[in-house]
């Protein structure tokens, strides 16, 4: 006996409501859960890093994909405490100059502007931020910020070990989670995101070193104190992109402010050199191997992905915008406009 029109009708409506609320649940629990998902994508790219180097061994030894993953993770451990044992004792040292010279230095920047005559105006200014934040909680607060930023890059680091060690368990556990029709799709889109994000990661690693590497060169050679650290932390913040070059350079001008005006001067140079090099030199001949991202995309990717998960986000936002890119263009250019387009990592 068919049903009445009525009723059918009222049967989809009811339906449609149904999955209106249960995608509107989802995206609140997902908004919720924000942090987490941040995280565990953290996770993926320091997967994606140790598999890529287990990757490499495997091509140069032939031992078996778990021990390669197994050396990939104690080769980057290894490297790391290599690295403290040979410069540890003086990146300390340096770290320690750093903190008792920058209080000089911020000093003889609020005398330069005295000088401008906008020291009144300055100091309210400065005054006013650390009355609305008050020391206690302002302390308190870093305290915090600190401990949380250990945890979550252990917690990175630890996920990341697990999911290299059985990268086609989750991978399998996230393909059913899609409709029937549509997992041979979702495993190849999952493929190449995974391919953009290695040579993504290939790239930004050999910009790290060779931007360190520069900033330390010509702060040596301009007599700046520190110059290690500085261009250690200028090679760690060039994960970063936009931001990372601009904090970057702050403690070093300030640093050059305490000594002399002309010493400022040159640090600004070098710093500006060294991302001239970066932009339009070293980068250029890394994207002729590796992923090219166009920069607005880029550039608003960071600005949004900050406002939306904070700082993390604005570390994690370029490899994020690889992925989604390549997804974007694989699931819904391609499937569904039908249009061709390059994929980024794709070969000719």
């Amino acid at each position: 006996m068919a049903k009445p029109p009525g009723q059918h009708d009222d049967g989809i409506f009811i339906r449609r409501v149904l999955i209106a609320l249960a995608l509107t649940s989802l995206f609140v629990l997902a908004w919720l859960l924000r942090e987490l998902l941040l995280t565990l994508f953290g996770a993926v790219v320091v997967a994606t890093l140790f598999r890529a180097i287990a990757s490499r061994i495997c091509k140069v030894t032939r031992i078996g994909e778990g021990a390669a993953v197994a050396l990939s993770v104690l080769l980057v451990l290894a490297i790391a405490g290599g690295l403290v044992a040979l410069f540890g004792a003086q990146v300390s040292q340096q770290v320690e100059t750093l903190d008792k010279t920058l209080p000089a230095a911020w000093a003889s920047f609020e005398q330069r502007v005295d000088a401008l005559g906008l020291g009144d105006q300055f100091r309210r200014l400065a005054e006013g931020v650390r009355q609305s934040s008050g020391s206690f909680a302002s302390l308190t607060q870093a305290a915090l910020s600190i401990g949380n930023g250990i945890a979550g890059l252990l917690i990175i680091l630890f996920g990341g070990i697990y999911l290299a060690v059985q990268p086609r368990l989750y991978k399998a556990g996230a393909i059913k989670l899609v409709p029937a029709a549509k997992p041979p799709l979702v495993d190849e889109a999952i493929d190449e995101s995974q391919t953009a994000l290695r040579l993504w990661l290939k790239g930004q690693l050999i910009a790290m070193v060779a931007v360190g590497l520069l900033t330390w060169l010509g702060l040596w050679l301009l007599g700046m104190p520190s110059a290690m650290i500085l261009g250690l932390l200028a090679g760690v913040l060039e994960f970063i992109p936009f931001l990372g070059p601009i904090l970057a350079a702050v403690p070093g001008v300030l640093l050059a402010l305490a000594v002399s005006p002309d010493l400022a001067l040159g640090v600004l140079f070098v710093y500006f050199v060294v991302q001239q090099l970066e932009g339009y030199v070293l980068t250029p001949l890394i994207q002729q191997f590796e992923v090219e991202l166009p920069g607005v995309i880029l550039l608003f990717a960071v600005f949004g992905f900050g406002i939306l998960f904070g700082m993390l986000g604005v570390v994690l936002a370029a490899p994020l915008t690889v992925v989604l890119y390549v997804l974007v263009k694989r699931l819904y250019v391609i499937e569904a406009l039908h249009t061709a387009t390059p994929i980024p990592g794709e070969k000719d």
